[in-house]
């Protein structure tokens, strides 16, 4: 934690002089007054200056970028860097070069891991709950449009052969990306069985004599 203390005529010089030092906005630090200071008799005599310590507070973004670079570094993707984009309260680490493969892991299960610490590690230092997401490569982009292929593939199996079509398990938001890929097919409804990390969903053929099964949460 980054803190400096400033001394100055009046409370408010001394507060200036120590962002100044710090190199940070007002909002950006918790300011403490040690000492409001005296003025002395005719601006000469027995005054004291005023004191203050500005503390500049973590921001809950930097501190993750730090923790996910050296994370990553440990892994061997000394190389690698991490690149914050904010939109608002949602955050997505963009994580650039080095193995892609070992940081993505099979089926994304390390970048997923990856995510899960990065927003522990946010929302421990943040004031306000922050959405973290972390991408290699922009792997989650070209993950999602695979996935939306996959989902029509198998419905349109599921409606050819007449039988229910169960999917390997999958992570909460790529079951939703599932669902939500189906949502609009009136021939097949979807649903989900098991209990994380071995939930997967299952894509049902809508027919005359068997209604559709009610979707369950992800």
């Amino acid at each position: 934690m980054k803190e400096v203390t400033a001394t100055a005529a009046t409370v408010e010089e001394a507060v200036q002089l120590a962002l100044a030092q710090l190199g940070a906005p007002r909002e950006r630090t918790d300011i403490v007054v040690l000492d409001e200071g005296k003025k002395g008799w005719f601006g000469l005599f027995g005054g004291r200056p005023a004191v203050v310590k500005a503390v500049l507070k973590m921001d809950p973004v930097e501190e993750t970028v730090r923790f996910l670079q050296q994370v990553i570094a440990h892994m061997g993707a000394e190389e690698a860097d991490v690149e914050a984009v904010r939109r608002g309260k949602q955050v997505t680490l963009h994580i650039h070069g080095g193995p892609v493969g070992l940081l993505i892991g099979k089926h994304g299960q390390t970048l997923n891991a990856l995510q899960f610490l990065a927003q522990l590690v946010a929302n421990r230092h943040a004031e306000e709950y922050v959405s973290i997401a972390v991408d290699v490569e922009h792997y989650r982009e070209r993950r999602e449009k695979a996935l939306v292929e996959l989902a029509h593939k198998l419905a349109a199996q599921a409606v050819r052969t007449g039988k229910e079509v169960r999917l390997e398990p999958l992570p909460a938001h790529e079951r939703k990306i599932i669902h939500a890929a189906l949502a609009g097919n009136k021939h097949v409804s979807t649903y989900s069985v098991g209990v994380d990390p071995h939930r997967l969903i299952v894509v049902s053929p809508i027919t005359s004599k068997k209604s559709p099964k009610k979707r369950t949460p992800l």
